[in-house]
């Protein structure tokens, strides 16, 4: 590694200076420890072997000086170059370990996720068990059902005319969905058979012209509304009923696994080309007594991300 190695580089030249300084024997282990007080040590290396006036030119007073200050260049000259290696590796691993969106000008870009508030689930009545509590067989949302339509994102325009009175949908508003008059009233017979209770609903439309459609449709039981799920509306290979909009839609296996929410079913529609006027796209979710429809369109394509990410969010406030 790179920081060992200049360690190691740098060590030689300090024992080599503390044999000199000390007198330590060679073989001591090193870190010994020198009984020799350091004023002494100072003034026993200031002496000349041969005394004042004796031995090689150079082995003087004079000559020991220089040879000193030789030894102390050196050694900051040593100093100086451990520190630069070590400020140099410490800022590479610093980069190394930082997030790619952290280093100036290495940050991808955006994937196209829309920036929704922070999501909380709306109360329950007091003493009222969750959706999937074992004490609630009819797996009921007891919450107010308005309050578990996901919210506009940040730069939505929303749609009044989805909000209906009191934030109650009429069927007929949510009927409008579908293209073909006959089948709308297969659907509408289908609905008032289970037991409608209510449908809350949402809309927006984005600044890149995606608009979204988000309808909750609540029913008696959890087991009425698999039934409606499985067997009406959400079949495996492709849709119950055709979106208005659309020709031919397929079931979309391009959710993560990660994505999956406990105890809320998905069935994800994409429209095939070629597309209409837009593309259209579109999940069901069964979750207990609720069934919802997200639906979201743009002229020419509907980006993936924003309506798995639309899907996702629903999914985990109904789960």
């Amino acid at each position: 590694m790179t920081e060992t190695g200049t360690g190691t580089q740098a060590e030689a030249p300090v024992e080599a200076s503390a044999e000199a300084q000390t007198g330590t024997p060679a073989g001591a282990p090193v870190g010994a420890t020198v009984e020799t007080p350091v004023g002494a040590t100072v003034e026993a290396r200031d002496e000349a072997p041969g005394g004042a006036g004796g031995g090689a030119a150079g082995a003087g007073p004079a000559g020991t000086r220089r040879d000193r200050r030789a030894l102390r260049a050196a050694l900051r000259w040593t100093a100086a170059a451990v520190v630069l290696a070590a400020v140099g590796a410490g800022t590479a691993y610093g980069i190394g370990a930082l997030e790619r969106t952290d280093v100036p000008g290495l940050a991808t870009a955006s994937d196209g996720r829309w920036a929704y508030p922070a999501l909380t689930l709306p109360p329950l009545p007091s003493g009222s068990p969750g959706p999937f509590a074992d004490s609630n067989p009819a797996e009921a949302h007891h919450a107010d059902l308005r309050a578990l339509v996901l919210p506009a994102p940040e730069g939505a325009k929303e749609d009044p005319a989805l909000r209906g009175s009191d934030g109650w949908l009429p069927t007929g508003t949510f009927l409008a969905e579908y293209s073909d008059a006959s089948e709308r009233d297969v659907l509408r017979l289908a609905l008032a058979d289970r037991g409608l209770r209510h449908i809350a609903a949402r809309g927006w439309t984005m600044p890149d012209g995606t608009r979204t459609r988000i309808y909750l449709l609540r029913f008696g039981s959890g087991v009425v509304v698999h039934d409606l799920f499985t067997e009406k509306v959400a079949p495996a290979s492709a849709p119950g009923f055709r979106l208005r909009g659309t020709d031919v839609s397929l079931f979309d296996d391009g959710f993560p696994p990660q994505t999956d929410t406990d105890r809320v079913q998905r069935s994800a529609y994409d429209e095939t080309e070629p597309y209409g006027a837009e593309q259209v796209r579109h999940a069901y979710l069964s979750a207990g007594d609720v069934l919802a429809l997200v639906v979201q369109s743009r002229e020419g394509t509907a980006a993936a991300v924003p309506f798995q990410q639309t899907v996702v969010l629903q999914s985990q406030l109904l789960g």
